[in-house]
């Protein structure tokens, strides 16, 4: 299991939480939404719940995204403007929700399997729709590197303490055994892999 926050602090409570749990499988980084840190059909099964309701105006974009990552199926639990009472409509615009997720998935061509409510819901002004998105990969191995640059989707090299981009010549630093993969994380050093490897 993989997993990423915009939040180094969350990735590490999150982690301290999975070992208290005896979970000792899961990677945890930082990472970005629009910029996910991951090769493309790294993960067999991309899962959201409520992580991309306030982006709203970025639907297409995420949707890509999610769906770039995605091996075999894209399962979204995020709240559904149109299946939402009015009460609950205003409550989403004042938030700035994302809206339309299925309409969107369907113009860029993506097979919806399910799309309906989902029978959890606490909030009823924040009503949950699971949407089950099926993907056709021609992809039979995984790829070399679950990680990837942030900026350019290529695979991340383990070099010293570090994953470095060879083609951005830039690394990412790992704090505390977390790997630091927003594009603002990257530090230009486009000789790092020389020097470290090299011996004096």
């Amino acid at each position: 299991s993989y997993g990423f926050d915009i939040s180094w602090s969350r990735v590490a409570y999150a982690r301290k939480w999975l070992h208290s749990q005896g979970i000792l499988n899961t990677t945890l980084c930082s990472g970005e939404l629009l910029n996910i840190p991951f090769s493309d059909n790294s993960i067999d099964i991309v899962y959201t719940s409520h992580s991309i309701e306030p982006n709203g105006g970025s639907e297409e974009p995420i949707l890509k995204e999610l769906f770039r990552v995605t091996r075999k199926y894209l399962i979204l639990l995020e709240p559904s403007y149109e299946m939402a009472s009015d009460e609950a409509k205003r409550r989403m615009i004042s938030h700035g929700y994302c809206k339309n997720l299925k309409t969107i998935s369907e113009s860029l061509g993506y097979q919806i399997l399910t799309h309906e409510l989902f029978p959890f819901t606490t909030n009823p002004l924040n009503p949950t729709a699971i949407t089950i998105i099926k993907k056709h990969s021609n992809t039979i191995d995984s790829p070399s590197s679950i990680f990837a640059c942030p900026k350019y989707k290529t695979p991340l090299e383990i070099v010293g303490n570090m994953l470095f981009s060879p083609e951005a010549l830039t690394v990412y630093p790992i704090i505390d055994e977390i790997p630091c993969l927003r594009v603002q994380n990257g530090i230009f050093a486009s000789k790092y892999k020389e020097i470290i490897e090299s011996k004096f």
